[in-house]
């Protein structure tokens, strides 16, 4: 005996349940009289008669309950599964690679991280702390993070947080044993604890704007350090001045372990944008990553 094919099977189970071979047809995207075909060519392969049909309507034979009875949960667990294949297509999971800077840890992705695990049980975020502007589609990261003066413009850019300064400051010890400075040229007779992002990078000359005229200072110290973190906890222990982000910094601002000097001089720059390539496909993880870290 010929084995029946999977559809002819599928096209009898819903002529069986609606006994009908109009309203079956209609489901199945069939005309009634090519199912009616079907259904006798499975009849004929099988050797035995599935429906009892009158004028009026159509029902199972003996043999075509025993076989509905036997199939159609097979075929109701099979839709099942694949409705279940639907909702994982959908439901955010899997694992995003992003790289980022410690202080944008900080200042922007710890603030939701918590909620939004809790949210996303089956999200795995790897944060890669990074500042040598990793090309992320090399890398294959699904995004970076980097002020938005810093991204390329063949990347899409999303901010998540607002602009925002820099700040020379120190500790008081520090100035217990130093002048402070009262312009940034002064800075270069004074310790300062320095930071170069790539090991074969030079060392970030800090940034300074009067009057509308931008200009960079080189200071000298002891210390270099690739992470700004770092530069924060070296200047409160009175190591050097540092030069780090005003959020960073304004917990020791409050209750007086760091004083800012040379405010009048510190530019402000645009805030932390997520950046990744134009041509991704934004998986409903990724697209539920990027919903939460957007700057509101």
């Amino acid at each position: 005996m010929a084995h029946p094919k999977i559809n002819d099977l599928q096209a009898f189970l819903a002529v069986a349940r609606d006994q009908s071979f109009t309203k079956a047809a209609a489901k199945l995207g069939l005309t009634p009289s090519a199912l009616s075909h079907t259904m006798r060519s499975l009849e004929e392969r099988l050797g035995v008669r599935l429906l009892s049909r009158t004028t009026r309507n159509v029902a199972p034979t003996d043999a075509g309950e025993r076989l509905m009875r036997a199939i159609a949960p097979l075929f109701d667990q099979i839709a099942i599964e694949v409705d279940a294949l639907g909702e994982l297509r959908d439901k955010p999971r899997g694992t995003l690679r992003v790289t980022c800077t410690d202080d944008s840890i900080e200042l922007c992705l710890r603030p939701m991280l918590a909620t939004f695990l809790k949210d996303y049980p089956d999200i795995t975020l790897e944060l890669y702390v990074d500042y040598g502007f990793t090309n992320v589609v090399e890398e294959r990261f699904d995004a970076g993070v980097r002020l938005g003066e810093a991204i390329s413009k063949d990347m899409i850019a999303v901010r998540i947080g607002p602009d925002w300064r820099l700040m020379v400051v120190g500790s008081p010890a520090y100035f217990a044993r130093h002048p402070a400075p009262a312009t940034p040229h002064d800075l270069t007779g004074l310790p300062c604890v320095n930071i170069r992002h790539r090991p074969s990078g030079s060392v970030y000359a800090w940034e300074f704007e009067k009057t509308g005229k931008a200009f960079t200072v080189k200071v000298e110290g002891q210390l270099v350090f690739n992470s700004i973190v770092h530069v924060l906890n070296a200047a409160v222990d009175g190591i050097g001045l540092a030069y780090v982000p005003e959020q960073l910094v304004a917990p020791y601002l409050a209750d007086g372990r760091l004083k800012e000097v040379l405010g009048d001089w510190c530019p402000t720059f645009q805030g932390f944008h997520l950046y990744y390539p134009n041509r991704r496909q934004a998986s409903p993880a990724f697209s539920a990553f990027v919903d939460a870290l957007k700057y509101r």
